[in-house]
């Protein structure tokens, strides 16, 4: 059974870093990515890697900002969030796929974490 279980969100301030994690298992993956939903918004992607690494993918909103990477021992995937801005509250979500690109269409991805909340306050 594929599960991805996110963990991490919090409430910060305007500047401050967070890290989030997610947890895969049940299969092995191509690429996994990080999505977020603003409240009233569609969601949105964020960025994205292959499962081996070396090909990432940004947002232009948070480029320069956000990391994506795995942890290839805890098989964690891991987004490192710095200089946080109200704008990027929303709930933040993991996907991976079968595919070995780093893929940012929501469609793109058959399996989902459940989400964990960000909030940043100015």
């Amino acid at each position: 059974q594929v599960q991805l279980v996110e963990s991490g969100g919090g409430l910060v301030q305007a500047g401050d870093s967070l890290r989030l994690s997610c947890e895969a298992s049940g299969r092995t993956f191509g690429s996994y990515a990080w999505f977020r939903q603003a409240p009233g918004k569609e969601r949105e992607f964020v960025a994205a890697n292959t499962w081996r690494g070396g090909k990432q993918r940004y947002a232009d909103s948070v480029k320069g900002r956000f990391t994506i990477f795995r942890n290839n021992v805890k098989n964690t995937l891991t987004l490192q969030m710095n200089s946080l801005q109200p704008e990027d509250t929303g709930v933040y979500y993991c996907a991976a796929a079968p595919d070995s690109l780093p893929l940012t269409g929501e469609s793109d991805y058959r399996y989902w974490g459940q989400g964990t909340q960000v909030t940043v306050s100015s």
